[in-house]
């Protein structure tokens, strides 16, 4: 870690490119609210979501390490000079010396390209679903400038960009660009929009158009006397805007460029309007500021180890909220699903901050799962479409958590909140798992009764004496242990006998005594099981095979099947 780089007690860290300096890999940033995000490069690469960073894309998600293609894109002409530069590093040749700041909340870039300065800070609100850049641009010459602007956006609007290709339409309403997927089945009735503070001078949704006989990186687009204000519909996909920018010699002028979607025009017009002024934005950027550092600072983590500092109170915490909770996606991997373990375990951690977070984990979890006691492994939330497993682990998570949230807070009233189950065919024998839609069901109980059925649920021993496996436990690389049903895994065993040493107190406080009670029994049997059975006389075991061979043994003769 490059200690040095980090400012302002950790709050920002900033890195210094140029042509004999480059990062090795893509380093990236995200930026979001609990409904809308963005993620962004030090390439300002990266693509913005609406609601489901999967599933509902706005720009096109490229995942490549190595090219990092940005998918929105700021271009600049000096109509003078004829000179055209870009933003993004890799698509501008004749890079300069640039800093990018990744800061709790925001992103700012600097650079100097053809005597123009420019500054951008990225961000989005707290609340508003919308990406705000705010581009500063500095005249360094004493005379006059005339430059193009431009801003090109690859759009998605739905999960696939080669489905959605040639069925957006882009049309201009005022100084505000729509853009409608014609052709997606989700998320129908949503807007997505194009703004500025200035004026927008002409438009095209025709790719073609855009990049012409060029490329991305020279588009013939920079040389038209303006866009083609072309719907687009029918042809290859993008979003495009012109501006024209005047500067007098030395003068600073400040940009707002939005990228948003909203679920009616009406909505996006009032969203468009509010972000329309620059005074506005400031406000709305110094308002995510202040969120993040009041929040990560209610608690300070002091070691010896600086390093550790700096990521346990400000990135560990923002990338666990952010990244884990509201975006579900990272540079890598943009699932955009809850996973019920994953998202359980994330906010673990953040009771010390805002124990609202695990409170509201545990009521989501509890609406993902079935009557029967189990759970689906991932959902995602805008369709109802999730995929239930026989992993072995997943629901008792909702039980290790309620005993965390009841052992920091004393809050015992959490048991009585009332959730619902969702619905769906139990998987048949011979199936290990099933994607479909599983709808919210009329049946409503209480958190502890969602744990004690988990808890039950989770009660099934093998030949050992040892918990089944089922199609994996924690370790999800172990599906093939258990496959016939007769798998057992050791790991599993120390774990619902921490869950029963957890809950009995918490049967006994609601005089459930007979549950209680078995609850013991069964305890005590597994701690025997666990302690003979789990143990090779040297190490714990693993899990135990099918055929009643520990993994262990499979492993050294090398035929896991």
């Amino acid at each position: 870690m490059n200690m040095e780089a980090f400012l302002k007690i950790g709050l920002e860290y900033i890195i210094k490119l140029d042509k004999e300096n480059k990062l090795p890999t893509v380093w990236s940033m995200i930026l979001a609210n609990e409904t809308f995000g963005t993620i962004v490069t030090q390439n300002l690469g990266g693509f913005t979501w609406h609601k489901n960073s999967r599933l509902n894309r706005l720009s096109a998600w490229n995942n490549n390490p190595l090219m990092d293609l940005p998918s929105e894109i700021i271009y600049l002409k000096d109509y003078k000079t004829g000179k055209k530069w870009s933003l993004s590093d890799n698509i501008n040749s004749a890079s300069n010396e640039s800093y990018i700041t990744y800061g709790l909340g925001f992103v700012k870039f600097k650079s100097s390209q053809n005597n123009i300065s420019q500054e951008l800070d990225i961000f989005v609100p707290r609340k508003d679903n919308v990406k705000i850049n705010i581009l500063k641009l500095k005249n360094l010459e004493p005379n006059k400038r005339q430059l193009k602007l431009v801003y090109y956006i690859k759009p998605v609007l739905g999960e696939d960009e080669i489905k959605t290709n040639g069925f957006i339409e882009t049309i201009k309403d005022n100084n505000l660009i729509i853009a409608r997927n014609l052709y997606k089945d989700n998320f129908k009735e949503v807007i997505a929009f194009i703004s500025s503070s200035e004026n927008i001078k002409s438009y095209t949704g025709s790719k073609n158009f855009f990049i012409g006989k060029g490329n991305l990186s020279n588009p013939d687009a920079l040389d038209k006397v303006e866009l083609d204000n072309s719907s687009g519909l029918g042809e290859n996909s993008c979003i495009a805007i012109e501006i024209e920018i005047e500067l007098e010699s030395f003068e600073e002028k400040e940009i707002v460029l939005q990228f948003g979607e909203e679920d009616s025009l009406l909505a996006a017009k009032d969203l468009s309007y509010k972000y329309s002024k620059v005074s506005n934005c400031m406000k709305e950027l110094n308002d995510v500021k202040t969120f993040w550092y009041e929040l990560l600072n209610r608690v300070e983590v002091n070691t010896p180890l600086e390093s550790l500092n700096i990521m346990i109170n400000s990135f560990a915490k923002y990338q666990t909220i952010v990244s884990r909770l509201w975006a579900r996606s990272g540079y890598y991997q943009s699932g955009g699903a809850i996973g019920f373990r994953d998202q359980l375990q994330d906010c673990i951690g953040l009771k010390y901050i805002d124990i609202e977070f695990m409170k509201k984990q545990i009521l989501i979890a509890c609406k993902h799962q079935f009557i029967e006691g189990d759970v689906e492994h991932w959902w995602h939330e805008d369709t109802n479409r999730g995929i239930r497993t026989r992993f072995s682990d997943d629901l008792l998570w909702l039980c290790y958590v309620v005993f965390e949230y009841i052992n920091y807070t004393n809050d015992y009233s959490i048991l009585d909140i009332e959730e619902s189950y969702v619905i769906g065919e139990e998987l048949p024998d011979g199936i290990d798992e099933r994607y479909d839609e599983y709808l919210e069901s009329q049946t409503k109980e209480n958190v502890y009764n969602h744990c004690v059925r988990a808890i039950d649920r989770s009660l099934k021993f093998g030949a050992n004496g040892l918990p089944k496996i089922g199609s994996g436990d924690w370790n999800d690389g172990l599906n093939r242990v258990g496959n016939k049903k007769k798998g057992e895994s050791v790991w599993l065993g120390f774990f619902i006998y921490d869950i029963l040493e957890k809950f009995i107190p918490i049967c006994e406080k609601r005089n459930d005594i007979k549950r209680a009670n078995i609850y013991k029994e069964r305890k005590e049997a597994l701690k025997k099981a666990l302690n003979t059975a789990g143990w090779d006389g040297r190490w714990f075991r693993r899990a135990y095979m099918d055929d009643r061979r520990a993994t262990s043994e499979v492993l050294k003769t090398k035929n896991v099947e």
